[in-house]
Formats: C-alpha cells, structure tokens, sequence
C-alpha cells in the first residue's frame, strides 16, 4: 500500500527527523563524499548540488554522476534541488529523481550570471505566475514533498507576500536565505534576519534560514533570534564541516578524514581540490608555494601527498610556537584550524572603513599578483596562472581577433557562409529554402536534385518484375508443349 505524501510540520518531524542542521546546496561541492563528512560531524540535513532539471531530463550520463551513482543509506535524509525554468521540465526531472530522495527542492536563489543567463534561480523571484504554475504542477505529481529556496526582496512586505505565495502554490517547507540576489561576492555584506522572521511568522510551513553562520552559536542565536526550524549552512561548512558539532579541529583532520571518503566515493578531481582549497584557506596564504602545487597536481594521490607536506608545515611551526604568539593575519584562531573565512568587500569600503583585519585579507588574497609583471594589478589570479602556462598569451581587447557577426542571432559568422549567418542559423535557412551553403558544407539543393535524378532514372528502368513474370509464363508454355509432344 503507498504511504500518503506527508506535508509541512509533518514532514519535516518524520521524513526530516525535525533537522535543525542543515548544509546547503552548492554547485560542485555537496558532492556525496563532502555529505558524508558532514554528517559525521553534526550535519542533520543535507542537500545534492544544484542539477539542471533539462540537463537531468536529456542526458543518462548526467543522472548517473549525480544522483544514480551510489545507492548509500547513510546519505538521509536528502533533498535534490533543480534549477528550472519550465513547468513540464522540471516535473519530468523530479520524476526521475523522487526515488532517491526525500523531497524536491526548486532553486530560486541563485543570484550568480549563469543564472541570470539560463533564466533561472533568484532571477525567476519576479515571476510569480509561472512560479505558481512549476509549484502547484509538482505538488500534484511527486510522490514526494515540493520545498524552495529562496532570496529575500529589499522589502520585507514584498518577501513575505512572495513567501505565502510559494505555501499556497505546494511548498510543504521554505528556506529564505536573508540576502537579496543583488547582495554576492565582494558585495555580499550582512543577511538580513530580520526578513526571515518575519517570513517564519506569515507562513505555516517550516522555515529554514540561511545566512551569517560561522559558528555554532550564530546557530542558537538565529533561531532565537528568527523562530526558524532550522539554519543552513554554505561558506561557513566550507571553510568547517564540523561546524554543526561546535569544535573548530586541525584542518588536516578534516582534509584526512574527507580524503579517505572520497576513496571509497569517487568524484571528480576538481571537487575534491576545491574543498581543499576553502579547508587550507588560511594557511595557503602563508605557504603560498604549496598553493600552487595543489593547484598543478592531477591525481587524487598527488592531493593527498600536498595535504601531507601542509600537515608537516604546520606541525612545525606548532613545535615552535611560543605562548605569547598571537595568531597570524588577525585570525581568531591559529592558521591550521578550521575557522571562517572573512570575505573582503570591495576595495573602496576597507579603504573607508580602514579595518585592519579587512586589509590583511586583502594583501594575503592579492600577494600571488604582487610577484607578478608589472600589469600584476589587473589581471585576475586565473589569467595569471594561464599565463604561467604560456607567456605568450595576451589579455588585451585589443589584439583579440574580430569577429563578424551573424545578422540573426550574434554568433561569430562564418567566412565563407552565402547567408552571413554563423552555422547554426544557415543549416536552419539552407534547409527551409533547399539551398547549399559550401562554406559551411550544407548540401541540401545539391542532395535534392541527386535524389530526383535517382528516380527519374529508376522510373526509365524496364519493370524487373514484369519481365519476370513473362519469362516464367514462357518457361510453363514450352514445358506443356514439350509434355504435349511426348504425349
């Protein structure tokens, strides 16, 4: 007999285990092995990264590395998010996906450029018809419950309007990250907590709130301070999985530990480097050498062999450290345990602030440009490194090659093309008028005519059954002319 799809207070008690801990979704890194480290260390809740639900629809392949690839029971419980923009599309994708979570959650907080490009995420957070559509069309037919999360509005009547629309619309649980989609990078300042409680008091569905969370205290504090059911968690679990437990551990206890999971769970290099990166965060600034070796390695043994050599640093300068040694770069903490990590504003607010901690982060973030030539200030750390790998590569505008674009869509166009258009829209235009394009090496008119000349031809041909049907008749009259005779 199928159990009844349990909503709201009821869901988040049974199917949630009443979760107060939560870590978030993150686009390649609340991969399976980083969940399971969590969860060791406190984390109640946990989220897939960020799936594109046509993406997910389409291709096997995609399912498979994401969500089909290992079937583990202490991954529970889960919520899937997908980023959508359509209805159907996102109903199909939680279809396939509802066998292997708990509930579907829709992204609409996403405040990055990709997003705003695929028209998805925070930048849907205008269009409450069509959100009312995806919401209501999931709710009806997932076994499973429909859950958001969101950004806030500037305006807390605006956000908590937006909110009881997405609870009328289905959503059995809301997660309200307490910064708008304009609020990202250098630019992300404080989350707003009081935007979420007063979501909390408008709704009667669990609330989640996400935002300002380094601590285990800033934990307690938002829930008092919020009503929220539970807090989730992105940078600050990051930069300390064992956030949810309240320690701050070596950081290479955690690399370690994490290392060993990922062995047993693979997942692809780049992930595994990343967490790296935010869990060294600290101490890469000091050995700024071993930066870079994490940054070339290209096997999983050549990480682990990094993360050794940064163990021993460090247990080399604990050796040495002295009791009236304060920690470097103003941290609260010594460099080899897990803490948060500050992020810099823009360059502009720490020079009218003038807050010191702020500018040590700044000279330990740029000192990597610093040793470079003398266009060192304008070119970001990737294209530094890019151009590590090639001196010879430039990043002047004006030496890139121009292009001439196609006059339907923008495309580079090609050189040789008889429309002016790049090769997508001439195979749609040569196709519709049965013309050739040899720049691209569309055929369509020269394949036309073939095609009629091959029939015309076949149509002259003498009609092969006709012939032998009157040889057969001929062979039968000689025969009985023949048996007549004998006879």
């Amino acid at each position: 007999m199928k159990m009844p799809k349990l909503k709201g207070f009821e869901f988040w008690r049974n199917t949630l285990r009443g979760a107060r801990y939560v870590v978030a979704p993150m686009v390649d890194q609340s991969e399976l092995a980083w969940r399971l480290l969590c969860r060791r260390h406190g984390a109640q809740l946990c989220y897939t990264p960020m799936l594109h639900a046509q993406v997910f629809v389409r291709d096997a392949n995609y399912r498979k590395e994401n969500l089909y690839c290992e079937v583990c029971p202490e991954d529970r419980p889960l919520i899937v998010q997908f980023c959508a923009n359509d209805p159907e599309v996102f109903v199909q994708a939680a279809l396939l996906a509802q066998d292997y979570c708990d509930a579907i959650d829709l992204n609409l907080g996403c405040p990055q450029m990709i997003a705003k490009r695929g028209h998805y995420g925070a930048f849907l957070q205008e269009e409450w018809d069509l959100l009312r559509r995806m919401i209501t069309l999931a709710n009806e037919k997932l076994s499973v419950p429909i859950t958001c999360k969101i950004r806030v509005f500037p305006e807390i009547a605006k956000t908590v309007k937006y909110a009881q629309l997405l609870e009328a619309a289905g959503c059995q649980l809301l997660t309200v990250h307490g910064r708008t989609k304009e609020q990202k990078g250098p630019l992300a300042g404080v989350a707003s907590w009081e935007h979420i409680q007063a979501v909390r008091k408008s709704v009667n569905i669990p609330v989640f709130a996400n935002g300002n969370i380094q601590y285990l205290s800033d934990v307690e504090q938002c829930i008092q301070k919020t009503g929220a059911h539970g807090v989730m968690s992105a940078e600050g679990n990051l930069h300390n999985p064992a956030l949810f437990e309240g320690r701050n551990p070596v950081v290479w206890e955690m690399a370690e530990e994490y290392l060993e999971i990922v062995q047993q769970y693979p997942c692809p290099l780049s992930y595994v480097r990343a967490h790296l990166f935010k869990l060294w965060h600290h101490t890469l600034q000091i050995h700024q050498q071993l930066r870079d070796e994490l940054a070339k390695v290209k096997t999983l043994e050549g990480l682990v062999a990094v993360n050794k050599e940064l163990k021993l640093h460090c247990q080399e300068e604990m050796a040495n450290l002295k009791e009236e040694d304060k920690p470097k770069g103003a941290l609260p903490f010594s460099h080899w345990i897990c803490q948060p990590y500050m992020r810099p504003g823009p360059k502009e607010t720490c020079k009218e602030n003038g807050t010191k901690a702020m500018e040590g982060s700044n000279r330990g973030k740029r000192a990597l440009e610093d040793e470079d030539d003398g266009c060192s200030d304008s070119l970001s750390k990737n294209k530094q490194k890019k151009k590590l790998r090639n001196p010879n590569k430039t990043f002047d505008p004006s030496l890139k090659p121009k292009y001439a674009k196609c006059d339907q869509c923008g495309n580079p166009k090609g050189n040789k093309c008889v429309f002016n258009l790049c090769r997508g829209c001439c195979k749609k235009r040569a196709f519709r008028e049965t013309a050739d394009c040899p720049g691209h090496g569309l055929l369509f008119k020269t394949k036309y005519e073939k095609s009629l000349l091959w029939k015309s031809s076949q149509s002259n041909l003498p009609n092969t059954e006709t012939i032998a049907q009157k040889g057969e008749m001929k062979e039968t009259r000689l025969l009985k002319e023949s048996i007549d005779g004998v006879a």
